[in-house]
């Protein structure tokens, strides 16, 4: 595969991110989903391509990107992903406790709220920005990208298209918002309601899902 082609992999790799998967999810959940996204996203570019920029023209030489890689290998990829789906298994077989349906008590905030400021982009564009921190798929793109000796613009190009790929889960709902807000609102209610239906179901879910989206980075990670 050319660099170009294990560039794009790579995006799409850094794209199964379980946090800002959790993230999309939690803000689907709050009121003003438009807002928080749009904040946290902000937050996100903030950080990817100016850390992004900062590794391809400054610190490729140095040590530290094959440092960073380390923090989050591809067998801890694997790893975490198995144990994941374990998880999410082990709710899901749990039925009989997936019936029962507690009423949070008025007043009470739950942590997501609590993470996300209640509906502040202003704390979602924080949030976003202390939580997209650059992962092995996204270091190893940024090693190939100076290595393809292209020109500053070029250069440049690539790590924000990188970027924008790698967010997508945030950008095709705010895009959705932006081209049929009714449908997009009527969506995210739907989304709702069924979570608030499905609680212990919906964990496991999501929890297969965060495991599958490991176990593919992993594998992706080690072949490219």
């Amino acid at each position: 595969m050319g660099d170009l082609g294990s560039i794009f992999v790579l995006s799409l790799a850094a794209m199964l991110t379980p946090t800002l998967l959790a993230a999309a999810t939690v803000m689907m959940l709050l009121p003003e989903t438009k807002r928080l996204m749009l904040g946290y996203l902000l937050g996100a570019y903030l950080t990817s391509i100016s850390l992004g920029l900062l590794i391809v023209f400054s610190l490729h030489d140095s040590g530290s990107v094959s440092t960073a890689r380390n923090t989050l290998t591809p067998a801890e990829d694997l790893v975490l992903g198995a144990l994941a789906l374990v998880i999410g298994f082990v709710l899901r077989s749990d039925r009989v406790e997936g019936r029962r349906h507690r009423k949070e008590k008025p007043g009470k905030e739950s942590w997501p709220q609590r993470l996300l400021g209640r509906g502040s982009p202003r704390v979602a564009f924080a949030v976003g920005a202390a939580l997209t921190l650059p992962g092995a798929s996204y270091l190893v793109a940024l090693k190939r990208m100076s290595e393809l000796e292209a020109s500053t613009a070029a250069t440049v190009l690539l790590v924000v298209s990188f970027c924008v790929i790698q967010l997508l889960l945030l950008e095709l709902p705010l895009i959705g918002y932006a081209v049929s807000p009714q449908r997009t609102e009527e969506a995210v209610s739907r989304f709702r309601d069924w979570t608030a239906r499905k609680g212990r179901q919906t964990a496991a879910a999501g929890a297969i899902l965060i495991g599958l989206l490991l176990l593919l980075r992993g594998v992706l990670e080690l072949i490219l």
